[in-house]
């Protein structure tokens, strides 16, 4: 379990369901563009932070973000 990808992952779901851009997420943030992709490519570890800043952006918990279960079944080891 990379809890990177567990991160960059949700954080895509919730933005692509809020019918953000990265940009706009990124406005949201406080954060450059390239930080949001890097963090949703899972080369960025997240601070408490950028998790808290992420969650009030997307208007979801800091728990949703960090829930496994959007991973394919394989990638949950």
């Amino acid at each position: 379990m990379d809890i990177r990808r567990i991160f960059g992952t949700n954080v895509r779901h919730y933005r692509l369901a809020a019918g953000l851009s990265q940009e706009a997420l990124a406005v949201r943030m406080g954060v450059d563009r390239a930080y949001i992709s890097w963090i949703e490519t899972a080369r960025q570890n997240a601070t408490l932070l950028t998790v808290w800043q992420a969650s009030q952006a997307l208007g979801v918990r800091p728990a949703d973000l960090l829930d496994e279960s959007r991973l394919p079944a394989d990638d949950q080891k």
